[in-house]
């Protein structure tokens, strides 16, 4: 077994979870070591702030799973380090499947079927460009598929449901014999944001329009989300952060007072029927990797999956013929479209995308631009480190000291990035603090650079200046920060 990363700092941090912290919702998809109170303590000592100095082993963001040698093509498509050959196996098949094109049923390979009746994408691969983050059409001819559009109601009691003409979300494509649900087109309107120092960024603040809806308008208590797909680096890393060390940041009510009100999104777990901790989507909205893959591929591409058993996908029950379709169930895919053993390799390869070793790190601009980002407070939400779970049986996500830049935790980013649109316990102005490792290399995997959930921003500073809410005390200290030291805080950034 491949000997965990060392944590050599003997520093104090006052907001990690002990081993004697009992998780609230529990972890039954992991079977964790419990810490000693020395590991505790060395954990405390290890992921203590250190701004303006670069911390033993941070230029390893993923600790020993994190890939040193990244192709540069592809930087973020590389298996996770001490990974075993068997398990490269898996990571390779996995990788096929999430590449795979699905057709039409019925098809002469079982395995291949399924796609639709509606879908959004054929792929997982064709959203999560290189691995990478999707990002908007461009325009109305581009074909990208990287942005959906949600949708939801609420209901008397609060609790949300699918739209009964369209269900969960927009498709904007469809198989043979069906029409698409509608073709989304986007608008944007500039707004003029000024430094203090008199440099002026130009946001621009999305509108978007549903042409050729296919089976009439959306009701008028409709709500929508456009959402981007995310990018696919460090997924296991961050289900393997023990949630009692998530919690401990919590602080809903603002007990200290900070401004900063983190809330866990308390999601349903298909799989083990319980509650748990969400974790992963941009409203923290699926608990595991396995079920954010089976969400992913019913909704986007329509294929069901033990599940997600509806073999129509997200057609709704007035949509009478696309539940009528042919659809892709055989008994060798355990009476699904996307079997149990075709789930599984998909969820371990996306659990095992390395997250490639930080670049210039150590550069004088880059760790002054460090000191800057936790002086505006941004690591008041984007929280630098964690140690994952003592995993004796999956060695690779074992123990291991990560640089992720996020808390995990529902923050209230303001009225600009609202969608109005619930998502379990995550409100309408709530997002889940995105992770930032990678996010240097965004224009290098995607071939463009588009942040924020629905892609909106095209730089790292339009995307600051659109934090508000909880955020709007650090995006105004950004704001005021001169030209050198903006350039500082975004080449930090940029070596994530």
């Amino acid at each position: 077994m491949r000997c965990p990363i060392v944590l050599a700092l003997f520093l104090t941090c006052g907001h990690v979870a002990t081993a004697d912290s009992p998780p609230p919702w529990g972890e039954p998809h992991l079977t964790p070591i419990p810490r000693t109170e020395p590991e505790n303590q060395r954990i405390k000592a290890a992921v203590a702030p250190t701004p303006g100095v670069l911390s033993p082993y941070e230029s390893r963001a993923a600790g020993a799973a994190t890939a040193m040698s990244p192709t540069d093509h592809a930087p973020f498509s590389e298996p996770a380090s001490g990974l075993t050959d068997e398990q490269v196996l898996d990571f390779k098949l996995g990788k096929a499947l999430f590449e795979k094109l699905w057709v039409q049923a019925p098809a002469s390979t079982i395995s291949s079927d399924g796609l639709g009746p509606l879908y959004n994408a054929r792929a997982c691969s064709a959203c999560h460009v290189n691995d990478g983050r999707g990002h908007p059409p461009a325009n109305a001819t581009d074909p990208t598929p990287g942005l959906v559009i949600r949708l939801s109601q609420i209901t008397a009691d609060g609790l949300t449901r699918p739209d009964p003409n369209y269900g969960v979300q927009i498709q904007d494509h469809a198989i043979s014999g069906h029409l698409a649900e509608a073709s989304v087109h986007i608008a944007y309107t500039p707004r003029v944001i000024s430094m203090l120092d008199g440099h002026v960024v130009e946001l621009r603040a999305p509108v978007y329009q549903l042409d050729s809806l296919a089976y009439g308008a959306l009701e008028e208590t409709t709500r929508t989300s456009p959402r981007t797909a995310p990018p696919m680096i460090g997924l296991g890393l961050l289900e393997a952060i023990p949630e009692a060390d998530i919690l401990a940041y919590a602080d809903p009510d603002d007990e200290d007072g900070d401004g900063i009100s983190g809330r866990p999104n308390r999601v349903w777990s298909r799989e083990f029927d319980q509650w748990m901790l969400g974790r992963f989507g941009h409203k923290a909205g699926n608990p595991t990797i396995r079920q954010q893959t089976a969400d992913a591929a019913n909704g986007d591409i329509g294929l069901s999956s033990t599940l997600y058993p509806a073999a129509h996908g997200d057609c709704t029950a007035r949509q009478t013929d696309c539940r009528a379709a042919r659809n892709g169930n055989s008994a060798p895919q355990d009476n699904q479209e996307l079997g149990d053993t075709a789930l599984d390799l998909m969820a371990f390869y996306a659990a095992n995308l390395a997250v490639p070793a930080r670049t210039k790190a150590a550069d004088r601009q880059v760790l002054l631009g460090k000191a800057l980002f936790h002086d505006a407070g941004c690591a008041a939400c984007h929280r630098p480190a964690y140690v994952t779970h003592r995993l004796p049986d999956d060695p690779a996500r074992s123990f291991q000291l990560i640089w992720p830049y996020t808390d995990l935790l529902l923050h209230d980013m303001g009225e600009g990035l609202a969608d109005h649109r619930p998502e379990w316990q995550a409100a309408g102005r709530e997002w889940r603090t995105a992770p930032l490792w990678g996010i240097g290399r965004t224009a290098q995997v995607g071939g463009q650079t588009s942040f924020l959930h629905d892609g909106r921003a095209r730089t790292l500073l339009e995307a600051i200046m659109w934090h508000g809410g909880e955020a709007s005390r650090a995006r105004e200290n950004v704001r005021r920060l001169d030209a050198a030291d903006r350039a500082a805080l975004i080449a930090f950034l940029e070596s994530l």
